[in-house]
């Protein structure tokens, strides 16, 4: 839902607040840089005829942390609501494990069309569910570190690049997690389909 590109583009906002806030350390600065490079991306993204959702999205979500960085008066503030969405991110898709509705699996066969036929494959529902829970993993590991730089001593100086450090790297590892998953189990699904399709075939066999 973005593709890796949305991925990328969705980092161009924070990488310009920090850099911003780093070489001028100026509030208003930083955040009228990080919104217009978000109207840039957005626009970016429509002119080449990308989805609009996705960029709308990100225009949205860039607006109200630029509108809590100033309400707050400080640099920090700016990744509060992420810093909180991870949090609900992370509680979110490990629910989905417990209730064996792996989200990634939801979410992958929904964007697809191809329906919730693959819960009646355990290959598949164990695939989704490592799949799920790198998700979580990177959640968790992005509320738990930078909540703490939130309120530390180092929040100024470090937090930001931690958010940097913590995003597309992270993002595009649990990726990776899930395309291997996902691969791996649906090369088994098809390995066992075919071998009970030649079972079947085999015990029609005259004799």
């Amino acid at each position: 839902m973005g593709g890796v590109a949305g991925v990328v583009t969705s980092a161009v906002p924070v990488v310009v607040f920090v850099v911003v806030q780093a070489l001028f350390k100026n509030l208003v600065a930083s955040i009228v840089a990080a919104v217009v490079s978000a109207v840039a991306v957005a626009v970016w993204r429509l002119v080449r005829g990308e989805k609009v959702q996705p960029a709308l999205s990100g225009l949205f979500g860039v607006a109200v942390c630029a509108l809590i960085a100033w309400r707050t008066g400080e640099a920090k503030g700016f990744f509060l609501l992420g810093i909180w969405t991870s949090l609900v991110y992370g509680g979110v898709f490990l629910v989905s494990v417990l209730v064996r509705r792996p989200l990634v699996g939801l979410l992958w066969h929904l964007v697809n069309g191809e329906g919730q036929a693959w819960r009646r494959s355990p290959a598949l529902v164990r695939a989704y569910d490592l799949a799920t829970l790198a998700w979580v993993v990177v959640f968790g590991a992005r509320f738990v570190v930078q909540r703490w730089l939130y309120d530390s001593a180092y929040a100024d100086s470090w937090l930001g690049w931690v958010r940097l450090a913590m995003g597309v790297p992270l993002a595009l590892l649990a990726a990776a997690v899930t395309v291997w998953a996902i691969r791996r189990a649906t090369e088994a699904a098809k390995e066992k389909a075919e071998a009970d399709r030649e079972r079947a075939a085999e015990g029609a066999a005259p004799a």
